[in-house]
């Protein structure tokens, strides 16, 4: 007997009313994730893209500052003009300050040569016309530039009766009209340069003798108001190494060790608590608080020299304590419980325990806290101002006690500077500069956490 098998359908039961509550409770659910992680996901892509508009913007505007216009001349230092007597030499008999002074007097008859004939000079070699527009042919050079010619004299008297072809920067309102940050099609009563002036540029430029440099000027040469050309970042930027010295100098060292005190040996008493939310509350409050603080304290109590770095590196030295303690207390406090007990079994004293076994694990912690406390530090502005670091130094200090400016600060002043489409580039290259400073402290941060980290 045949038996024929029959697949009978199976029916699918509907879901009851419970289960569909529960599947479209997933369902809304699923959609809120999706929802939310698109929400973050463009959070970020925006943020990404406006930090990246805000770097392209600086770059943009701060790269062609990098390189400065510059016109080449043949420079004869003509003994007739260049009339002072020989270099003095110390004699066998002569004390220092004997000599000292001699030399000073010598140096400031050098001081008196009228180093801008030579210039002049020189210029109308190239521009045959130039005897006729005196009065344009001292601004076609930067007035700095007599004082390169002065520190060559100084420097080797050797160099009189000698030709030496030289790169000396031009006049700030000529690098701004050769990069085009001048409209050329306003009229003469309006343009910067006047018709003879722009004349004998654009020969000068399409000759090859005024070109586009890398401009030295600008990471060598002090502030100056009276060469525009010549102003550059050596004095901020020697002002803002002082300043960091001091900060990691007195900050780092006590903000780890009171904060190993108070993590790790400090009694759990109101006093401590006290002691810990004034620690909070020190690091919240507002930097140009700091400044009025030195400023009242520093400067005028203690009558330390304004517009020092000294002055500043203690004040930015106190904006940044609270940070550094913080961020050591967290990573010793991630260290975990077990490394101290097993030290204290093995017979440690506590000191043992926290400086041979605690402190080498957190070391990578506590680097990587102070020096994103100091690069804080070193992009502070208000404080500064309030010690008087605003004022205008046209000199390089040679130590922490000099006068000073920094890097922060500089940017500040120059972008109040009334020559705008010369300054608003270099003050985007200032800023260039900065953020490389601070990328490479971070990028510091990051290499020694790696150097440094342990395994658990």
């Amino acid at each position: 007997m045949t038996i024929i098998a029959e697949n009978p359908i199976k029916s699918v039961a509907a879901p009851s009313q419970v289960q569909q509550k529960v599947i479209a409770s997933l369902r809304k659910r699923h959609r809120k994730e999706k929802l939310f992680r698109s929400l973050g996901l463009g959070a970020v892509l925006i943020s990404l893209a406006l930090v990246a508009l805000l770097f392209i913007n600086i770059f943009a505007k701060g790269i062609p500052a990098f390189w400065q216009s510059a016109i080449t001349l043949d420079i004869y230092f003509d003994p007739k003009i260049i009339n002072i007597p020989q270099k003095p030499l110390q004699q066998a008999d002569e004390s220092d300050n004997d000599f000292r002074q001699r030399d000073l007097a010598w140096q400031n008859q050098v001081g008196f040569v009228n180093f801008n004939r030579l210039i002049a000079d020189s210029l109308q070699k190239v521009l045959p016309d130039a005897a006729q527009h005196r009065r344009d042919l001292g601004r076609v050079v930067t007035s700095g530039e007599r004082f390169a010619l002065r520190d060559m004299v100084v420097a080797d008297p050797s160099v009189i009766g000698q030709t030496h072809t030289l790169h000396l920067l031009t006049d700030a309102n000529i690098d701004v009209w050769l990069k085009g940050n001048i409209d050329r099609s306003l009229p003469d009563n309006q343009q910067q340069l006047s018709p003879k002036m722009r004349e004998w540029v654009q020969s000068l430029s399409e000759q090859g003798i005024i070109q586009n440099r890398f401009s030295l000027a600008l990471f060598m040469n002090a502030d100056s108001r009276s060469s525009l050309a010549s102003a550059g970042l050596a004095g901020a930027f020697m002002g803002s190494f002082y300043m960091m010295l001091v900060v990691i100098v007195l900050a780092v060292p006590m903000g780890v060790a009171a904060a190993i005190y108070l993590e790790e040996f400090a009694p759990r008493n109101r006093l401590t608590d006290l002691v810990e939310v004034n620690i909070n509350n020190l690091a919240a409050v507002p930097s140009i608080v700091f400044g009025l603080l030195g400023a009242s304290v520093l400067i005028g109590w203690f009558n330390l020299p304004m517009s020092a770095p000294i002055v500043g590196g203690l004040v930015l030295s106190l904006m940044t304590l609270p940070t550094v303690i913080i961020a050591t207390r967290s990573t010793l406090k991630a260290i975990p419980p077990s490394i101290r007990q097993a030290a204290l079994g093995l017979g440690a004293s506590k000191m043992q325990a926290i400086f041979h076994h605690v402190l080498p694990l957190a070391i990578p912690g506590i680097l990587t806290g102070a020096i994103l406390g100091v690069a804080q530090a070193l992009g502070e502005t208000a404080p500064l101002l309030l010690i008087g670091m605003k004022s205008f130094v046209a000199s390089v200090p040679a130590s922490p006690f000099d006068q000073a400016t920094a890097l922060p600060v500089q940017i500040y002043l120059w972008q109040g500077n009334e020559l705008r489409n010369f300054f608003e580039a270099r003050t985007s290259a200032a800023i260039i500069v900065l953020l490389m400073m601070m990328i490479s402290l971070n990028g510091i941060a990051i290499w020694l956490r790696k150097k440094y980290e342990k395994r658990w």
